[in-house]
């Protein structure tokens, strides 16, 4: 054998066992990822049994309720006192409208982007 062909073969055979090695290395990491994966869910509460699924209430399936809300209103600051900063504000209730008119920005539109309406004109 020439050295030629003896270099050609010292440097396959190194390169297959570098991408040997890769392999190795490789399969190692998805064992080790699935032995991580068995010790999370090992450690997870199990699933809930039939009877501990959610129930109806008695009365039945709740049903949608539409109403207008109306929002209270911010408290008015005094002439010549300090506003009040959002954390100072409590947490604004609405409560239910009299009116049961829909608020429509235009005629046609829901007023929402992209609600199919021709926009404002």
């Amino acid at each position: 054998m020439d050295t030629a062909s003896m270099q050609l073969a010292a440097t396959s055979g190194l390169a297959s066992l570098v991408l040997f090695g890769i392999a190795v290395a490789l399969l190692a990491l998805l064992a080790g990822g699935f032995w991580m994966n068995s010790r999370i869910k090992y450690r997870e509460p199990p699933r809930p049994r039939p009877e501990e699924q959610p129930k109806l209430p008695p009365e039945g399936p709740v049903r949608e309720i539409r109403e207008n809300r109306e929002s209270q209103e911010v408290p008015v600051t005094p002439k010549g006192g300090r506003p009040l900063t959002p954390y100072e504000l409590s947490n604004m209730d609405s409560r239910p409208s009299a009116s049961k008119e829909r608020p429509r920005w235009s005629r046609g539109s829901s007023g929402s982007f992209g609600g199919g309406g021709l926009g404002a004109h």
